[in-house]
């Protein structure tokens, strides 16, 4: 639900400019009628210099996403000395946070940072996990307020005051931008490491913020998918959608039907050799992303695009017969049979293993472009599947054409479509569901910056960085109103997707873009503002060896060399039926 933000402060939509520290010694000679000796000329010299020295290269409102309160002080820039240290609060979930920050900042820094408990006197860093600010009790219980941070900087050091620990983790990310882009280095870097002085108090716009990766397409190790976690929780990122299972390959391994993964996994698009997860790779995800407080939603497509799981397993298919494996791109040809109890059987295994690994509360289902299942055949499989979902303790999120079924209490319908006046999504929003937005025309990650861009697809139109960015979730549908909006997430479909560098690619620079959709209010976003501030993000990529698009619409700094724009590894599809595709005219469901 989107909250209005409180006014803590002017907020700033650019950058801004810190001044020099009033730490120190006094600037210039005092007049007392005794001429100074050397030494204290020379001390005098040494702090004016030390002064100059501490001018952040970072202004305090550069951060993206942009914070709901910035209030600049130039006089109290801090800078970290060499015996820096982490002090935190007593409490194991705001420890690790205190120790994600000190393994952030030990590559570049080169400092020991030790992580110990607060100080009875002020620290240099220091993460306290308490009320971040007295507010109202009507405020204290929106969605948001569990993400709310407090940071503070001063010429002693810097506070991060937080109600929980994923507040905490996002103070600990602002802090990181406020850094110079160095600090991104693996390696260490001669650096005057200064923050600027002043207080942010920030929160989320939206409690949903995500991100969807398809691994079923083309399928990417558990590292790929953890660096995308990465990227994710630098930019506030919440959620990652994983869409675990689709017609080239079925990637998470069920005990109870073995073959899903090593008959169903071993394909992928362009016929290269798949693969799967197992539980413990798939633990690896969902513990990385939880250190992150990122929380991972699976997806387990139907009831089409399960031609992996037909090939698997015949006895799911109309007619009882394995199709061929499939290593293209069309959609829409493929179902388990609605009709046969032992489907269900299937569903409920499969959901109930996927969710006995995934401690978050969302199980996506799918439910799109299942194009021979039609009227109430399709809807009956989906308020069947609903039923099982709810029976699991979860909630159910599903592509919007899920629309049409019976209401389950929290159903959550994910809106890809490129026209805002859906009338079957609105009336499902008027029976009780909520929706994440993902609109294909704005949020789609896989669609091409650009007509000359050598990777990514067109069917929705060209996004560019402007195009993500220029659009507000709350009043983008047709009778939807905002709190019916829990939030926006940006999908990459990899049928043209085969490394890391090409998601990389097409990530970024949109992310943070749609990140700023999802996290700041209205009041606190400029175009003209935001593409200043993304700016300097260049340097930071670079600097932490990630591949990115160099956006002719983004003023970037002088960089070291041109991002290397990574060619797919493979040749395109040639096909123009990509995934998604508007729903032909035959089919049942509602764009």
């Amino acid at each position: 639900m989107p909250a209005a933000p409180t006014t803590d402060g002017p907020a700033t939509d650019g950058p801004t400019t810190g001044g020099p520290t009033t730490g120190g010694p006094t600037t210039g000679f005092v007049v007392t009628g005794v001429e100074p000796a050397a030494a204290e000329l020379a001390g005098s010299a040494a702090g004016a210099a030390e002064r100059l020295l501490t001018r952040p290269p970072v202004g305090l409102g550069d951060v993206v996403p942009a914070p709901a309160s910035v209030r600049p002080q130039p006089a109290a820039n801090f800078a970290l000395p060499a015996d820096a240290a982490v002090r935190v609060s007593a409490d194991p979930a705001a420890r690790d946070v205190a120790e994600h920050l000190a393994e952030l900042l030990r590559p570049a820094t080169g400092l020991p940072l030790p992580v110990a408990d607060l100080p009875t006197i002020p620290g240099t860093l220091m993460l306290t996990l308490a009320a971040t600010a007295p507010r109202s009790a009507a405020a204290a219980v929106r969605e948001w307020a569990a993400e709310e941070y407090r940071l503070d900087v001063d010429v002693d050091g810097v506070r991060i005051t937080a109600g929980t620990a994923a507040g905490l983790f996002h103070g600990v990310q602002t802090l990181r931008q406020l850094l110079p882009a160095a600090v991104e280095s693996r390696t260490t870097v001669a650096e005057r490491w200064v923050v600027p002085g002043g207080t942010i108090v920030d929160r989320p716009h939206f409690p949903y913020r995500g991100a969807m990766l398809d691994v079923a397409r083309h399928f990417f190790t558990v590292d790929d998918v953890c660096r995308v976690i990465d990227h994710l929780a630098r930019y506030k990122l919440n959620h990652l959608h994983l869409h675990l299972t689709d017609d080239q390959g079925w990637r998470i391994a069920v005990d109870s039907w073995p073959r899903l993964a090593t008959v169903g996994g071993r394909t992928e698009v362009g016929g290269g050799p798949g693969g799967w997860y197992t539980a413990a790779d798939y633990r690896r995800i969902v513990g990385y992303a939880a250190r992150r407080h990122v929380t991972v939603v699976p997806e387990v497509d139907l009831p089409g695009h399960t031609n992996a799981a037909l090939v698997a397993y015949p006895e799911l298919a109309p007619g009882k017969v394995a199709p061929p494996p499939y290593t293209g791109t069309e959609v829409g040809f493929s179902y388990v049979d609605p009709t046969d109890e032992r489907t269900y059987d299937f569903v409920a295994d499969v959901l109930g293993e996927v969710a006995a690994l995934t401690p978050g509360p969302w199980l996506h289902i799918g439910g799109d472009e299942a194009y021979k299942v039609k009227g109430a055949a399709y809807t009956g499989f989906v308020e069947r599947v609903q039923q099982i979902v709810a029976g699991l303790g979860r909630t159910v999120v599903g592509w919007h054409q899920i629309a049409p079924a019976d209401q389950v209490d929290g159903r959550v319908l994910q809106w890809w479509g490129t026209d805002g006046d859906d009338p079957t999504v609105a009336e499902a929003v008027r029976r009780g569901a909520r929706l994440i937005l993902s609109p294909g025309n704005h949020a789609y990650l896989d669609m091409k910056y650009a007509p000359d861009t050598p990777l990514g697809h067109d069917w929705a139109g060209l996004i560019d960085v402007h195009r993500a960015y220029h659009w507000d979730p709350a009043t983008h549908l047709t009778g939807v109103p905002a709190e019916a909006v829990l939030g926006v997430e940006a999908p990459l479909w990899t049928e043209s997707v085969t490394s890391l560098a090409e998601i990389e690619f097409l990530l970024l620079p949109r992310l943070p873009a749609l990140a700023e959709v999802a996290w700041s209010a209205p009041s606190t976003r400029s175009w003209a503002g935001f593409r200043e501030r993304l700016a300097g993000h260049g340097p930071r990529w670079q600097a932490a060896g990630i591949t990115f698009h160099p956006s002719p619409e983004i003023p970037w700094p002088h960089l070291r060399q041109r991002p290397h724009r990574r060619q797919p590894a493979t040749s395109p599809p040639t096909s123009t039926t990509f995934r998604h595709i508007r729903p032909r005219a035959d089919s049942n469901h509602v764009e």
